[in-house]
């Protein structure tokens, strides 16, 4: 499999600067349905700074009990940002995210702007198309042999 992250990684990505308040944070993921939101630079909206997940929010937030209009995304967001390349192999994105630990990777172009993101969810989905295909092939192999062969 030679698939690049540019083949079928999201292109569209919800954003939030860092002084997004945190309950504006959750309020988004829940609009859009996703459990993640990269943290563009304030001046160049296009730079990822980092991201902020629906368990930071519950695990930095919520479980200490902190008030979620007071904190904003820049407060709980993960600064360690993991970047993959559009032309990224799937199989080293993967990789990628073993390495790091990690369940979605942000992907910026050569200039270090935001260009899409990619999911654990993205790369199973596509690792399964990848295999249906393999076990149609062999499936159909073993059917010729038997017509073939009587």
């Amino acid at each position: 499999m030679a698939t690049q992250l540019k083949d079928f990684a999201t292109a569209v990505v919800a954003v939030v600067e860092p002084d997004t308040p945190a309950l504006v944070v959750a309020q988004v993921m829940r609009k859009h349905h996703i459990g993640a939101l990269v943290v563009v630079d304030a001046q160049e909206k296009s730079r990822p700074i980092g991201i902020v997940t629906d368990r930071d929010l519950v695990l930095g937030l919520m479980a200490e009990g902190l008030d979620p209009e007071v904190f904003t995304a820049g407060d709980i967001m993960s600064v360690n940002l993991v970047l993959a390349r559009p032309d990224m192999d799937a199989m080293d994105a993967v990789q990628l995210m073993n390495a790091h630990r990690l369940r979605r990777l942000a992907i910026a172009d050569e200039q270090g702007r935001l260009v899409g993101i990619v999911t654990m969810e993205d790369l199973l989905v596509l690792l399964t198309r990848e295999l249906a295909t393999l076990v149609t092939g062999v499936t159909g192999a073993r059917d010729r042999e038997i017509t073939q062969r009587g």
